[in-house]
């Protein structure tokens, strides 16, 4: 990777960068060290690394202006949505501009007839549907968090709807985005499809903010269902749950989510959400279509579980029922954090082929008894792709080592069964240690040459996806 700039920090360049934008953007510039550390938090034993300033742009002009100036004086640039992000993306290594893209919130344009949507990038997904409530539309990308539909295409992002609906790349028409030298390159349009050149699109969804800064999204929309219908069921074991996901996958039976939660976060979630769910390993599901069908749907799997030793199969068709299970699986996080008070998650995420998802799932949960670790598992377990949260005291220094180790396990193992060590979660700076691990030399050579043709000067978001900062 030798063709990337290796940037030492720049003390007179980011002075003079701040100077400069302090002057343009008065009060939407911010120095404050809470406003800063706020904008570089983690969540893992990644140290935060805070940028010398925040400044929060509400057109794309302004946008080109940021980064036009910190690349006259070789100012690194580091794109900020929601913080919900989970790696250390929006960390800076090296200081420079935080640019958080929150206030670029406007629905541009909805083109029902079309079924797509056109957006900046701080509109977050909850914000979107809310807008398309009256369309019969919905975009179904959902990690989770409240996340901003920019930082969501950054990352890849995926979630429950996964399965069914797939991930931000397969969402994502087309873009467009700043590039270091300030100019906005355009991806792609509203057609469904194009074989117009490379696909620049795909390129730039899951870049974290290495290649350009993303200012508008062209997102493909999909019909609300006439009917949807969520089902629990308990299994005795994290094996029969897992087998019982492989067959459902297996035959083709078009579930919309399929979520597993292991027996820890089943009793976190009942005391937080105040459900009262068999403290047992646990498939929550959701099934999409019409009236019939999700009744079918919901039939097959039924009789799937049973031959799995799942019990207590039961279907809620009424929203406020569905709400509140699916309001109670993204609480989890929440939930978990009460397991073990005033200690620190760890979360980390891996994908695996479905076929071996019963067998990993079952590794993670032995391994982290035997190293002694409270780790609820939670997973959008129809496409292979599970979290573990690790509950550790920072204060001691054994014990973060400890955690350390297991992550590292973990993401080898994954890789180790042709997996992934991230399935949504991106690299940042965590998961870049295990990016050659998993695709080889030659591939981050590649990524590193697109990196240094498109940014020679490494401005944009240094030091993540495994290239030097």
């Amino acid at each position: 990777m030798e063709t990337l700039a290796r940037n030492p920090r720049n003390e007179t360049g980011i002075e003079t960068a701040v100077a400069i934008l302090a002057q343009r953007f008065g009060p939407r510039l911010d120095r404050g060290e809470a406003m800063r550390a706020q904008h570089a938090h983690t969540m893992s034993w990644i140290a935060p690394q805070p940028a010398d300033a925040v400044v929060f742009p509400e057109t794309a002009e302004e946008v080109q202006e940021i980064v036009r100036v910190c690349a006259e004086h070789r100012v690194p640039v580091i794109p900020f949505g929601t913080g919900t992000s989970l790696e250390g993306h929006v960390n800076a290594p090296m200081g420079g501009i935080s640019v958080d893209l929150s206030r670029m919130n406007r629905i541009l344009a909805v083109h029902a007839e079309d079924m797509d949507v056109v957006v900046q990038p701080g509109v977050t997904r909850k914000a979107l549907n809310q807008h398309l409530r009256d369309t019969g539309l919905f975009f179904p990308v959902d990690p989770g968090a409240d996340a901003s539909l920019g930082g969501m295409a950054s990352t890849r992002a995926s979630g429950t709807n996964a399965v069914r609906y797939g991930t931000m790349k397969d969402n994502v028409l087309g873009l467009k985005a700043v590039l270091p030298s300030g100019e906005i390159l355009t991806t792609g349009g509203r057609a469904r499809k194009s074989s117009a050149g490379y696909d620049l699109t795909r390129l730039m969804v899951g870049a974290e903010g290495t290649l350009g800064l993303i200012t508008e999204l062209t997102l493909k929309l999909h019909g609300i269902p006439e009917a949807i219908s969520a089902a629990v069921c308990s299994f005795p074991s994290a094996q029969d749950a897992c087998e019982a996901v492989i067959e459902t996958i297996q035959i083709g039976l078009p579930v919309a989510r399929i979520e597993y939660l292991d027996a820890a976060v089943v009793r976190a979630v009942n005391a937080y959400s105040k459900l009262t769910l068999p403290e047992t390993p646990l498939l929550l599901l959701e099934f999409h279509g019409s009236a019939g069908s999700v009744a079918e749907q919901a039939e097959i799997f039924g009789a799937i579980a049973a031959d799995h030793r799942g019990t207590g199969f039961e279907a809620a068709t009424r929203e406020e029922d569905r709400n509140r299970l699916w309001q109670a699986r993204h609480d989890s996080y929440w939930a978990c954090m009460q397991i073990r008070p005033g200690a620190s998650a760890f979360t980390t995420d891996v994908c695996v082929p479905v076929s071996r998802l019963a067998e990993f799932i079952v590794m993670a949960e032995e391994r982290a008894t035997a190293d002694g670790f409270q780790a609820p598992i939670v997973g959008h377990v129809g496409d292979g792709n599970f979290h573990v949260l690790l509950l550790v005291d920072m204060d001691d220094a054994d014990e973060v080592r400890r955690a350390k180790a297991y992550v590292g396990w973990l993401n080898e193992t994954a890789i180790s069964m042709e997996g992934t060590c991230t399935g949504e979660h991106g690299v940042g700076q965590g998961k870049a240690p295990y990016l050659e691990r998993e695709l080889g030399a030659p591939a981050l050579l590649v990524m590193a040459a697109i990196k240094a043709g498109i940014d020679p000067d490494n401005i944009l978001n240094p030091g993540k996806i495994g290239l030097p900062a």
